[in-house]
């Protein structure tokens, strides 16, 4: 019964701090302490998830050495499903369990068991909490549950990190795009600034802009970020065959750009390393004037908000567009008001 209050006061302790806390390093710090704290270990350690990387590295941590977390939390995709499927994994002796690395790292730091849970959010793992002990110990169902519980809000907070940056991340796109549309007519200074910035906002690859030419039968380049001069030099980018969607004024995500029929190139986007595309028309008033692309080297999954993010951008790209060309207009309108006014005073 002690036992079940101690949790208890931690869990409602953690959930408290997440009210009062902004700083998630505070937080994650706090999940892995009262972790030591209540299940008496020898060291707990919070691994967040690296995309690209084999390796998780370390948000938070205590107990054990430097040295020791030098040689990092490896084999990430060995365990994920066995932790999405069962819950935890426990190594009785790690020091002598083939599944483990650096094993001979483990005696040397003192470790007897570990036991490890996943930390999720909407059903993706993108942490593991792992419990270290310094003797060879066994775990009730109780303690797995409590750690479990624990990684659970180490993932909340993770996603709540997460959130707060993208808003503030979307927030300073906005506003740098909306502060170079007020300061510069350079439509391609802009452009060129909104390909960069969108890019590395979603961290995607690269990203380019497009605009119809006269005709409205191919797309020429404007702006890009993140592609190779081979790969932009590959040839003429047709309207017709381009993702002709996003030339209707919908938005067009390509899963494989491999293996959709839409795509142009594909030999040269293998090349590349372009694996997923996401597509979105430019407007002019109501008039589509070019695609904003987004490309990822890896298979992505674009969400409704991302989606939604490099759509709005996109119109802001197009309003960029359409105030320089009224102010073109507006100066060929006052060079003609000049000459016929100079034509008027020859008359007398």
């Amino acid at each position: 019964m002690a036992e079940k209050q101690s949790y208890f006061r931690t869990i409602r302790k953690i959930s408290e701090a997440f009210g009062t806390t902004k700083d998630m390093d505070v937080l994650f710090q706090l999940i892995v302490d009262s972790a030591l704290d209540t299940m008496k270990v020898k060291a707990v350690c919070l691994f967040l998830v690296d995309e690209g990387q084999e390796n998780y590295p370390v948000v938070a941590q205590k107990g054990l050495s430097q040295q020791y977390l030098h040689a990092g939390y490896g084999h990430a995709d060995n365990i994920a499903p066995t932790l999405m499927k069962d819950g935890f994994i426990y190594y009785h002796d790690a020091t002598t369990d083939p599944r483990l690395k650096n094993r001979d790292k483990k005696k040397a730091e003192g470790i007897g068991s570990i036991l490890v849970v996943p930390a999720k959010v909407k059903g993706e793992l993108i942490g593991v909490l792992a419990m270290y002990t310094s003797k060879i110990r066994e775990f009730d169902k109780e303690e797995i549950e409590f750690l479990r519980v624990l990684a659970e809000q180490g993932g909340l907070a993770i996603e709540n990190a997460r959130l707060v940056e993208k808003l503030r991340s979307n927030t300073r796109l906005f506003l740098n795009l909306a502060a170079n549309i007020a300061a510069s007519l350079d439509i391609r200074a802009i452009l060129q600034t909104l390909t960069e910035e969108v890019a590395k906002s979603l961290g995607v690859k690269a990203a380019s802009i497009r605009l119809l030419n006269d005709e409205k039968t191919v797309l020429q380049l404007v702006a890009s970020y993140g592609l190779s001069d081979k790969y932009l030099k590959k040839g003429p980018i047709s309207a017709e065959k381009s993702i002709a969607e996003a030339l209707n004024g919908k938005p067009v995500v390509i899963d494989d750009a491999y293996t959709d029929k839409g795509v142009q190139y594909k030999q040269e986007k293998r090349e590349e390393g372009i694996v997923s595309i996401l597509c979105v028309p430019i407007k002019a008033k109501e008039d589509v004037i070019g695609v904003l692309r987004l490309y990822s080297s890896k298979k992505k999954v674009f969400s409704e908000d991302e989606v939604e993010l490099v759509t709005a951008l996109a119109y802001q790209g197009g309003l960029a567009i359409q105030n320089a060309s009224l102010y073109l207009m507006l100066q060929d309108d006052l060079r003609d008001m000049k000459e016929s006014s100079w034509t008027y005073k020859c008359w007398f």
